[in-house]
């Protein structure tokens, strides 16, 4: 198949993919689009007015405590009813249900009373009135609703105070089903002027963010107990609920569910089910009127007069707390108040029709366009495209929530279009590393390695030229390797070869370093090139140290081989040079064949002090430039040197150590004795310098003994024949 056919078909999967998932819906999609929702109720939650028609007397800790446990005596809700009426309370709604009779009503406290079920005084209990017939006849001169709790599991039915009229197909096919109820006794809702659910719908994780407007049990349509409150308060007897088919409801001939309850003068948008989305205020303790207050009369009348009570409770023990996205704990019945309040106020919040078909629409269309992007112009620049298309969405999502109340999902279109971009991405760059892989197959048999990936990332760079860069040069050399070679046979010496350039380049590698080349038993290496490398110097000098330091791991490894197989051992010595300066680095030698390296006279220089590694006795020779370019390391100056081939004298140093090294107390005083016997021998004081190089030779632990005798032997040439008068106290090198 053809790239492109293959990202074309690849692509349209995804996007196809991406629909379906959201058609489907699962429960992970369901929870991003819940989260972005709370979230933007947190950010902008709907605003609680003091003058909010709606009160919630509270049964609350302090009440219990004054006025006794729950559950009260129906006689004291009776009491609390007939302050309320009093008061001028336009609707009474009562969160809770009354399904069985009074325990403290008299004739059944006559039952707890040892022989007060006999005898005059259990008669008189007997004749006194019922707790529930009192409280039954507060209801029944207030304009009281009370709850009912439909279940899943059985029940009976509650009476239906108002009636339905609906416009378009039966809103029991929408509504939430149960089989039955938990209701109050029948002489109070006899009495009653009003019945509605208390239920929510749980979602799957227990925060409420839609309430109920209806309900169906057992085939018969009953309305919720905030729309019932609202009904009663208006005095009006009929709610009307429009469904699909109805006029003014789109529907395109599907049965697509409720579309809004007319409850008076207020009408509600729901969602399919008949549920009001919910758009929550914090919570707010000018709501709250005390139980006990109002019982004493200590609520100013004009706090009731007028208003919506709803009777609840906030206590804790009674365990009728729920969440909601702006607050993790808050009292049930403050849910039914801010569903009322939000009615009244008209701040609604609303999935629209449309929302879906258009949410899946813009994923084809961007998907589409991003997925062109990527492929004609390459995922950098159509990042931007995606960039845009996710904030756009966001910002849509944004503006539709906090001016006209919708809920747009930006979470899964959101995704949808990252993943469309990751994946053309994803297919872009496989094409793309499939043809630098042709690249670097037809050339990694000719050029170095570095040289061939520089090539596949840019085959402009197939051309000769190099570029000017500071950099810091390392050759090494085995010390005595012809005398090394001569014991060992061809595939002998290919081994140790092997073995020690392996170890050797893994390190320089580490360091950032580039290997130019080996040549039989040498290494050139360079560093800040082909990439930047502001601390080239100090890798080159890190890289030193750690070669010389595998070097005597593997010298012990090679005695160790050599005792075991009866061989004579010969120690192996490293001879490393570093120098920093100006290079030429890049693309070197003819039009038919070119390697990628460095010239220039500081890549002579490092080679030149390379070979006096020998000379002085040292490890690693350093260049004064590489020194001033890593202070801090243990570098001791060695000598004012010319090079072969150089006139000028350079001033070359050993390194002994690292940083740690370069700061310790005995190198420190070490070095001053060593720079005070330079001084006195480039002053021609050769008796106190041939003294220092004495002592200085007998007591020092970094094996200088061999630099320390020949400064001796060059005294003692001085001694004999001194130096010409303008001598800077240079030597000059004898082999390169």
């Amino acid at each position: 198949m053809r790239p492109a056919l293959s990202y074309a078909v690849i692509l349209a999967c995804v996007i196809f993919g991406a629909l379906a998932l959201r058609l489907w819906d699962p429960a992970p999609v369901a929870r991003l689009r819940a989260l972005a929702f709370d979230s933007f109720q947190r950010i902008a939650p709907a605003e609680f007015s003091p003058d909010a028609p709606v009160r919630i007397v509270d049964i609350d800790e302090e009440s219990l405590a004054k006025l006794g446990q729950w559950p009260w005596p129906r006689t004291l809700l009776a009491e609390l009813t007939d302050k309320l009426r009093e008061n001028g309370a336009a609707a009474i709604g009562f969160d809770m249900v009354f399904p069985e009779e009074d325990r403290m009503s008299p004739a059944n406290l006559a039952r707890y009373w040892d022989g007060a079920d006999t005898g005059p005084l259990g008669e008189a209990l007997r004749n006194m009135p019922a707790n529930d017939a009192l409280f039954a006849r507060s209801i029944g001169e207030a304009p009281v609703i009370l709850g009912f709790i439909a279940l899943g599991n059985g029940g009976g039915l509650p009476e239906r105070k108002a009636g339905f009229a609906h416009g378009g197909d039966d809103p029991r096919l929408f509504a939430p089903r149960f089989p039955g109820a938990a209701v109050s006794l029948p002489e109070l809702q006899d009495a009653a002027q009003g019945s509605g659910a208390l239920n929510w719908i749980p979602e799957y994780d227990q925060v409420i963010r839609r309430m109920p407007m209806l309900v169906t049990v057992q085939d018969t349509l009953l309305p919720a107990f905030a729309g019932e409150m609202l009904r009663v308060a208006q005095g009006a007897s009929t709610d009307m609920v429009k469904s699909s088919g109805a006029s003014g409801v789109e529907s395109f001939g599907e049965q697509t569910g409720i579309s809004r309850v007319r409850i008076g003068d207020f009408e509600v948008p729901t969602d399919p089910n008949g549920q009001l989305w919910m758009k929550f205020s914090k919570s707010a303790p000018e709501r709250y009127l005390p139980a006990w207050k109002v019982l004493n009369g200590d609520i100013p009348a004009a706090e009731i007069a007028g208003r919506i009570i709803i009777i609840g409770t906030s206590a804790a023990g009674l365990l009728d707390l729920r969440a909601t996205p702006l607050e993790a704990s808050v009292p049930g019945v403050e849910l039914h108040a801010q569903a009322v309040e939000q009615i009244i106020a008209g701040d609604f919040l609303l999935r629209p029709d449309l929302a879906l078909p258009g949410e899946l629409l813009y994923i084809l269309l961007l998907g589409i366009v991003i997925a062109t992007l990527i492929y004609l112009t390459g995922a950098a620049s159509s990042a931007l495209i995606a960039i845009a298309a996710i904030a756009g969405v966001v910002g849509f999502s944004w503006y539709a929530y906090d001016s006209l109340g919708w809920l747009v999902d930006p979470v899964f279109p959101s995704l949808a279009l990252i993943a469309i971009y990751l994946t053309g991405s994803l297919l872009m760059f496989l094409r793309t590393e499939h043809e630098r892989n042709r690249v670097r197959n037809a050339f990694s048999h000719y050029m170095a390695p570095a040289l061939v990936e520089r090539l596949a990332a840019d085959p402009a760079r197939l051309k000769l030229g190099g570029e000017m860069r500071n950099m810091t040069l390392l050759f090494s050399d085995v010390r005595g390797f012809t005398t090394i070679s001569e014991g060992l046979d061809a595939e002998e010496l290919t081994r140790f070869l092997n073995e020690l350039f392996t170890p050797l380049s893994n390190i320089i590698v580490a360091q950032d370093g580039t290997i130019d080349k080996y040549m039989g038993d040498a290494l050139m290496a360079f560093w800040n090139a082909p990439l930047d490398d502001p601390d080239h110097a100090e890798h080159a000098c890190r890289a030193a140290l750690l070669m010389m330091e595998e070097m005597r791991a593997l010298n012990e490894k090679w005695r160790k081989e050599a005792e075991k197989s009866g061989r004579d051992y010969r120690p192996v010595t490293l001879g490393i040079g570093i120098n920093t300066g100006e290079c030429c680095v890049g693309n070197l030698g003819s039009e038919i064949r070119f390697d990628y390296s460095v010239i220039g006279d500081n890549v002579n220089i490092a080679s030149r002090i390379e070979g006096q590694s020998k000379t002085y006795g040292v490890g690693a020779v350093i260049g004064e430039s590489t020194v001033e370019r890593a202070p801090g390391h243990a570098f001791l100056e060695l000598d004012l040197l010319k090079v072969k081939g150089k006139t000028q004298a350079t001033r070359i140093f050993a390194l002994l150590g690292d940083r740690a090294a370069g700061n310790d107390d005995a190198f420190i005083t070490f070095k001053e004795r060593h720079m005070a016997f330079l001084e006195a021998f480039r002053a021609r004081n050769w008796d106190e310098a041939d003294k220092s190089a004495e002592a200085l030779a007998e007591d020092q632990p970094y094996g200088l003994e061999t630099l320390y005798g020949l400064y001796r032997e060059r005294i003692a040439i001085f001694r004999e024949t001194p130096p010409p008068p303008d001598w800077d106290g240079s030597a000059e090198a004898a082999t390169k």
